[in-house]
């Protein structure tokens, strides 16, 4: 395993040999609030794991006593000298968009921009004890660059709800309104519950993820027709020849795990 930046840069990161990255929030004095470094680490992170073959997943997590309280309120937004900061949105953007599946694992709270964070991701695990919130009405405005990715994760009803009010809502709420995936006990049942899903994600081939995760900003919310149907077979038809796709039907055949599962040895 290695860790490239300091231990007290705001963001921390770590690639194992099976090729799973892990991204850590590291301001536990500021409950992970995110400031500008934090931000851009993240944007260049982010971006630098999606296009490295040798990734395969991404997780986020937090250090400390939560994942994150969101923007630091009052805090300095501005980016270092010269350069741009990068938005919550635009985050939420590269985190859809890149092509591996992204785990996220929540613990403590999970608050505002932080929640539209893991909106972006693919698996959602979090602690019976985290909560979250929306709180940006209680602030005096509301988070309109947000809601489109709140509404990919949230049923609309619910999201009314707690858009509207601000209030906290907790960690079997968040489960039932699709916000959350999976819950499990704090401490040795969340590295538990974190290297299951791990494992399951690992199976699926690399190429076919990237894909499918295409095809599903693509598609979400475009009505079916003849056309689009035509399209989709065509493209499944070629795909359905590739390599991964050849490998993937002879190991099932066989009852083994395919060559792109990482083995010990790697």
């Amino acid at each position: 395993m290695t860790d490239l930046p300091p231990s007290d840069a705001p963001l921390l990161r770590s690639v194992d040999r099976r090729g799973v990255a892990t991204l850590t929030f590291n301001r536990p004095e500021k409950s992970n609030s995110y400031n500008a470094a934090l931000l851009d680490a993240l944007r260049d992170e982010v971006a630098r794991l999606g296009a490295d073959p040798g990734v395969r997943i991404i997780v986020l997590r937090g250090t400390g006593k939560h994942f994150s309280a969101g923007a630091e309120v009052g805090g300095d937004h501005a980016a270092a000298k010269g350069k741009p900061s990068v938005s919550i949105p635009e985050l939420c953007l590269a985190l859809d968009t890149v092509p591996k599946p992204v785990i996220a694992l929540v613990h403590g709270a999970c608050i505002g921009g932080a929640v539209a964070l893991i909106s972006c991701c693919d698996v959602v695990v979090a602690t019976r004890s985290a909560f979250f919130s929306l709180p940006e009405v209680r602030l005096g405005f509301a988070p309109g660059p947000l809601i489109p990715f709140f509404l990919r994760a949230i049923d609309a009803r619910s999201l009314r709800r707690y858009l509207l009010s601000g209030e906290r809502f907790a960690a079997e709420e968040a489960l039932r309104i699709g916000l959350v995936h999976k819950l499990c006990d704090a401490h040795a049942s969340e590295g538990s519950a974190l290297s299951d899903v791990v494992a399951e994600a690992l199976l699926a081939a690399p190429n076919a993820v990237a894909h499918a995760k295409a095809l599903l900003r693509r598609l979400t919310h475009v009505p079916v027709s003849q056309e689009l149907l035509t399209e989709l077979q065509a493209e499944f038809d070629q795909r359905f020849q590739s390599p991964e796709a050849v490998e993937g039907r002879l190991s099932f055949r066989e009852k083994r795990k395919p060559k792109w599962f990482p083995t010990e040895q790697q």
